[in-house]
């Protein structure tokens, strides 16, 4: 007897998993040279209504968590080789404009040449923002594109997981309670909520 069905799924090309896995070591040197700033970026979004992947109750009772409809908090941050977490939060769907000006921004604060490793989300690669993005790799912005279907190799991916499985209480939540319980760990990152880089 077969104890668990094998699930199709996508499969990625591990040769150019393998060659990324090498080229993020070798930024990972520069970074630790101090000759780049090296940053893992994504975006993610926060429900009113709490993730809930598992629970027990007691026997012949159901597990109920409340749930509460409202718009989704999200927020675009990269996790810096300095041990930094640059961030912003918006009540809004992420567009190709934001994230051009989120990494605008990020460029600004860190001031030098910086890699910022990310997925290929669409917004990602938009032709309308191509002049600003082009202007700012001309400003010493690198952006390096991960394989299709490795999200582990984006170390950002761990403190979204982090975030919504430990360090957020399971409850629902109101948008001012959302996003003070997401403030919480976004402003203490490095100090009570610890990832190591």
């Amino acid at each position: 007897m077969e104890t668990h069905k094998v699930i199709p799924q996508k499969k990625r090309d591990e040769s150019a998993f393998r060659v990324a896995q090498i080229e993020i070591e070798g930024l990972r040197a520069q970074a630790t040279a101090g000759e780049i700033v090296l940053a893992y970026f994504d975006e993610v979004g926060f429900s009113q209504v709490h993730p809930n992947r598992s629970a027990w109750t007691p026997k012949g009772g159901r597990h109920l968590i409340g749930a509460k409809r409202g718009k989704r908090l999200n927020v675009l941050a990269a996790m810096l080789s300095t041990g930094e977490l640059f961030s912003a939060k918006i009540w809004q769907s992420t567009t190709a404009d934001i994230f051009a000006g989120f990494i605008g921004m990020l460029k600004e604060h860190v001031g030098k040449k910086i890699t910022v490793i990310l997925d290929n989300a669409s917004i990602h690669k938009a032709k309308a923002n191509k002049h600003i993005m082009d202007f700012l790799v001309k400003q010493g912005l690198t952006l390096y594109f991960l394989p299709a279907y490795s999200p582990e190799l984006n170390r950002i991916e761990k403190l979204w997981h982090l975030m919504k499985y430990t360090w957020m209480s399971v409850k629902c939540r109101d948008s001012e309670d959302l996003e003070a319980d997401v403030d919480e760990i976004l402003n203490n990152f490095g100090l009570k909520y610890k990832l190591v880089f």
